[in-house]
């Protein structure tokens, strides 16, 4: 069975929410090697991607945004809503979307929970859906994450 974590970004900057989505996504990716993750849109998957490879060298995180890369994809791949994405399955889905990412045959579900209301809204009810469908659900605050890695 499939089971998801939310994260609450409060009190995040967005430098530091996309710092803490690539640490998530590099160790993901050790842990279960399929990685599939959503974007809002092109240009936020290329910011990521960006970031990605501005990365330490030891923390190398192979990655291609959709429809680059080998023809199978990369390991860790990210998409976004417009995006030709291929119909294979990933282990682990992150969804960075206000909408629900096709997350059908994976493994893990990580989502986000932002500090504004409107999109604070949206994952109230991505979380309702999930939990509809069987998911078993946990949510952290992503600041404790941080705060445990700097003590």
């Amino acid at each position: 069975m499939a089971h998801g974590i939310f994260y609450v970004l409060d009190g995040l900057t967005e430098q530091q929410q996309q710092q803490f989505f690539c640490q998530q996504i590099a160790q993901l990716w050790r842990d279960h090697k399929s990685v599939r993750v959503w974007c809002a849109s092109q240009t936020a998957a290329e910011q990521l991607d960006e970031s990605l490879w501005r990365f330490p060298a030891d923390s190398f995180v192979p990655h291609n945004l959709v429809g680059e890369g080998p023809p199978q994809g990369a390991p860790v791949e990210l998409c976004w809503p417009q995006a030709p994405a291929s119909p294979r399955r990933a282990a682990v889905v992150v969804n960075l979307m206000d909408d629900l990412p096709p997350w059908q045959g994976a493994r893990l579900i990580i989502d986000h929970v932002p500090e504004i209301e409107p999109q604070r809204q949206a994952a109230r009810e991505r979380y309702k859906h999930y939990r509809q469908h069987g998911i078993g659900l946990k949510t952290i605050p992503a600041a404790d994450l941080i705060l445990s890695k700097t003590d």
